[in-house]
């Protein structure tokens, strides 16, 4: 099959079709790729800022048709519309049996780039080739857990349903599963990506009364606004944490601070803006160089403030992708306004160049 391989890190993505892929086996499904947002892990990758086996295929939020089924699937049809999920949960393992299904067993496959098994289904010749973040979806086909494709209304487009996989997932379960923000809470957003606007959606959602965004790009803030964000500031000119303070109820600070880009000082930002009780939720993955420190742990003590970290945005895809579409579906969530370009498989590199200058919110291949 044709695929976009990294082969070394910093480098560009090369173009292959050379790509040998096996039959899904049992338990497994096969999916042909329509279309794959890029997201930053994706860039983190290239970019060697998360390490990797290699030669790599990237691509994780994705949405296309299932082609094939593995021994013992009941669940899938040739021809079922699909979302993928790096995070699928297994249903029995010591975590999805705690209600805490992103950290099922199959959400290791995010790190070692493998199946649980060990395997990739993938080779190139006689050498191995990895499945990044546990999809591999800059590819024309995916071999995936059954429960890691999630099946969707056929009239659902699947250009636009791909963006679930990942951002809206993470974003708006952030605010929905992880943080549990009730109404009337005030909500500061660090970041106004793809899944910084997911979770102003999300937190919409759910009520708040007040949603601060802080994103040093103009064209973001707006979009923040559209989104439902009640406020939006640049974190270059104003104080995100006397902004928090200013905006709250009684001056007490923000319920709960969200990190959507993936930085250790703005992890320390959030347990500032946040009131006593309050909670700081790590969203985006900082860089392995980017240790934390805060240096006022006593304050966390005594105020009792809280620092969680929250992985795909604590959700059990095969409950809320059908929840999601149905918010997009009953113009609750507006999947649409994050995808801001769309280009070919061919164009990954531009892709992920426009992700490094912060050029759009969201690019989706069509594969």
């Amino acid at each position: 099959m044709r695929a976009a391989v990294l082969e070394e890190a910093g480098a560009p993505l090369v173009l292959r079709d050379d790509i040998d892929v096996e039959e899904p086996r049992a338990g497994e499904v096969a999916v042909r790729v329509a279309h794959c947002g890029v997201c930053h892990s994706d860039l983190s990758i290239a970019d060697g800022k998360f390490p990797s086996a290699l030669p790599v295929i990237l691509g994780h939020e994705a949405a296309g048709i299932v082609e094939a089924v593995g021994p013992g699937v009941t669940t899938h049809r040739i021809g079922d519309h699909v979302v993928l999920t790096p995070c699928p949960p297994c249903g029995t393992c010591a975590w999805c049996i705690r209600g805490e299904w992103s950290l099922c067993v199959n959400s290791d496959s995010m790190m070692t780039s493998a199946h649980p098994d060990g395997g990739t289904r993938l080779r190139r010749g006689g050498e191995v080739v990895y499945r990044g973040v546990g999809v591999a979806a800059f590819a024309e086909t995916v071999i995936i857990q059954a429960n890691g494709a999630v099946t969707i209304p056929e009239d659902v487009p699947l250009d636009v349903a791909c963006v679930i996989g990942c951002a809206v997932q993470t974003g708006v379960g952030a605010v929905l599963n992880t943080a549990q923000v009730r109404e009337g809470d005030t909500v500061v957003v660090m970041g106004a990506g793809g899944i910084g606007l997911s979770i102003v959606q999300g937190a919409r959602i759910a009520g708040a009364g007040r949603i601060v965004v802080s994103d040093p790009d103009e064209a973001r803030r707006a979009a923040a606004l559209g989104l439902g964000a009640t406020d939006a500031i640049d974190p270059t000119v104003d104080d995100v944490v006397a902004v928090a303070h200013d905006l709250s109820p009684g001056g007490i600070g923000a319920d709960v601070a969200f990190d959507a880009v993936g930085r250790s000082a703005l992890i320390a930002t959030g347990i500032d803006a946040t009131r006593k009780g309050g909670t700081t939720v790590i969203v985006g993955v900082p860089a392995i160089d980017d240790p934390f420190t805060y240096a006022l742990p006593a304050v966390m003590a005594i105020g009792e403030k809280k620092v969680v970290g929250s992985l795909l945005g604590s959700c059990n895809s095969l409950r809320d992708i059908p929840k999601l579409i149905a918010l997009d579906r009953a113009g609750r969530l507006d999947l649409s306004a994050l995808i801001t370009a769309r280009r070919p498989l061919a164009e990954i590199n531009q892709a992920l160049d426009d992700l490094r200058a912060t050029v759009g919110i969201r690019t989706v291949l069509d594969v």
